[in-house]
């Protein structure tokens, strides 16, 4: 099969590359793909040196799955007549809430992939690895509402934004003069509660995504109440989940469910260190899940902290893992 990456030379995009040479799909073909500023550079898969082309010299037809990874504009300006031509995959939020368009995490709904037009949506990086942990609870005890508040790293925002945490950092130590480019304030040794724009009820685009992409993804009768929080970390999201089922639950069954989910690992140890960072998450591929615990203030819900890689399943890996659904039920 032959496969693009439009953005190849970004964070998501060499992610991809990298989880496309572990991959046992069949390549026999990948063409990398980004701005005019771009092209020409070399990229090394499965020891060769493949050469990026320009985005606006490129012909969509010259690959079967193609994926975007190169944000929203991008998305809207190519991705329509792209898929007249080759199965998209996109990373960016253009297409998410699209009713025609299938929002996949493939340990989640994987069916849902079946019904695509030859464009299929990668969730929001944060939605995805909540997802990944509610699904079993849900199945088993009925979801109501979800109460979460995120802890995001910069890579999340690009590459410039994390350039600018490592010297914000610097100059904060140097105790220089501070810039903010890339963030509404300052990052480096700070906390931000604002991703994305504004939205006219007070939350922020980005917690309108989660709810709503967990919605589509899981099932519209979920509430969902978001906060975002852009921290100063490089790379890995971390959430605190309060969870309420319609139920009654045994804790022992939840860890149990826990340690079962495809592409979690609960590490649960109430001991100290007995949990995971986003540190430890860094390029590893599963989410992780711990500080499982009951609810005190209520009989029916249950809190846990839940840590993803953001650029692996937050994105590029999941990405890669829709192409090998895709294969699996069969191109059409």
């Amino acid at each position: 099969m032959k496969f693009a990456i439009i953005g190849a030379t970004g964070n998501v995009g060499r992610k991809t590359i990298d989880i496309l040479e572990k991959s046992k799909l069949d390549i026999e073909q990948l063409n990398l793909v980004a701005s005019k500023n771009s092209s020409g550079k070399k990229i090394k898969f499965k020891g060769k040196d493949l050469t990026v082309v320009a985005l606006d010299n490129y012909d969509f037809e010259n690959a079967d799955i193609t994926f975007f990874a190169a944000g929203s504009s991008i998305a809207e300006k190519y991705a329509k007549n792209a898929s007249k031509k080759t199965i998209v995959i996109d990373n960016s939020k253009y297409f998410r809430m699209d009713k025609n368009v299938p929002l996949i995490v493939p340990e989640v709904n994987p069916e849902d992939i079946k019904r695509h037009k030859n464009i299929i949506a990668n969730p929001n990086c944060s939605t995805i690895q909540m997802v990944l942990a509610l699904k079993p609870l849900h199945e088993k005890f009925n979801i109501k509402r979800v109460v979460v508040s995120t802890y995001q790293a910069v890579s999340g925002a690009g590459k410039a934004a994390m350039d600018e945490l490592v010297s914000q950092t610097k100059d904060f130590l140097d105790k220089k003069k501070i810039k903010s480019k890339n963030f509404t304030k300052q990052i480096a040794f700070n906390l931000i509660p604002h991703i994305d724009v504004f939205v006219e009820d007070g939350y922020t685009k980005e917690e309108w995504k989660m709810e709503n992409e967990t919605k589509k993804i899981l099932d519209d009768n979920i509430k969902v109440s978001a906060t975002c929080v852009r921290v100063p970390v490089i790379t890995s999201h971390s959430e605190s989940v309060n969870i309420e089922f319609d139920k009654n639950y045994n804790i022992n069954e939840v860890k149990k469910l826990l340690s079962k989910t495809p592409g979690c690992k609960l590490v649960d140890e109430h001991i100290d260190g007995g949990y995971i960072t986003p540190l430890e998450a860094q390029d590893d591929s599963k989410t992780y899940i711990s500080r499982v615990r009951k609810d005190r203030s209520s009989e029916k819900a249950i809190n846990m902290w839940i840590v993803s890689d953001n650029l692996l399943k937050g994105a590029a890996l999941n990405s890669v893992q829709i192409a090998e659904t895709l294969v699996k039920y069969g191109i059409k």
